[in-house]
């Protein structure tokens, strides 16, 4: 643990570090299908010292992760609400103006209503459709789920999401390579939670 302590610059947060997760990687301490974990790609210290994620992301879901050792910083990030989390996606099937209105006023699902605060078409390619996705909450695969639950108005099929990124949480926006980490500086760290901790 002494190592990493004379690497670190007074700049650096102590209770705060990103990972850029690619696709493949399981948000646990330990799986027990023997899949790759998001600690795999992290010093061996930050699973000894007791770092944990703050929320989730599926397997096959990637970008920003944050982890801490501060349980209070950690519920309040994760609190619905209080803080807003982008996402960029692909979504199989033609996204209408329709599709993007009822997303926004929330689906119902086993795990309670789920939506979105913003929906924004960024490009089109082929039958795919990327878009940028704003919601202050995250439910267990929020956002698939939400667009799962509705139907591609030419084949009547649910709308699939390809592919998920997240870019950004609050204040922090996600600035280094897929399979990357680093500390947050002092500053994103007090900008990310003053007025939530």
């Amino acid at each position: 643990m002494g190592k990493y302590l004379l690497d670190k610059t007074t700049n650096d947060s102590n209770k705060l570090l990103v990972l850029n997760k690619p696709k493949g990687y399981v948000v646990t301490r330990s799986d027990e299908l023997g899949r790759k974990t998001v600690y795999d790609l992290l010093p061996d210290w930050v699973f000894n010292d007791g770092w944990m994620p703050i929320g989730r992301l599926d397997l096959e879901s990637k970008g920003l992760l944050l982890f801490t050792t501060n349980g209070k910083i950690g519920d309040a990030l994760t609190k619905p609400g209080n803080c807003l989390k982008v996402y960029e996606i692909w979504v199989r099937g033609h996204v209408t103006d329709e599709h993007i209105a009822e997303a926004k006023k929330g689906v119902e699902s086993p795990q309670g209503l789920l939506k979105a605060l913003e929906v924004e078409k960024i490009s089109k390619g082929g039958a795919k459709t990327k878009l940028k996705v704003v919601i202050d909450e995250g439910k267990n695969r929020h956002i698939r789920r939400l667009f799962g639950a509705l139907k591609d108005p030419k084949f009547g099929t649910p709308l699939k999401v390809l592919n998920l990124t997240r870019i950004s949480i609050g204040s922090f926006k996600l600035d280094i390579e897929g399979g990357q980490w680093r500390y947050l500086t002092l500053e994103e760290e007090r900008m990310l939670i003053k007025n939530i901790v």
